[in-house]
């Protein structure tokens, strides 16, 4: 499974949320409301979520292995990385 397409919606708030992805995986199946995340540590993705009746939240979709969700979050970062680089070469 390739993904072929990444759309990246950055979100201007002072609070963790940084921006929402849109995954196409392979040209035919989409993944909208992935998130990128400030975290202690750095950025990172999380994946779409509902909050359960007792207040946790549960992903919807996820990877479900270590490998993929790597190679998903190491994409995603890499675009999120070019977004900043481009607008900064723009605003000069």
């Amino acid at each position: 499974m390739e993904i072929t397409d990444i759309r990246i919606r950055k979100v201007e708030t002072d609070g963790k949320l940084k921006a929402y992805v849109t995954l196409t995986f392979d040209d035919s199946f989409v993944v909208h409301n992935v998130k990128i995340i400030q975290g202690t540590n750095g950025v990172f993705i999380a994946m779409p979520s509902r909050k359960t009746k007792n207040g946790e939240y549960k992903d919807i979709v996820h990877p479900i292995n270590s490998t993929f969700r790597t190679r998903l979050q190491e994409k995603i970062l890499a675009e999120y990385e070019n977004m900043g680089d481009a607008m900064e070469h723009t605003a000069k």
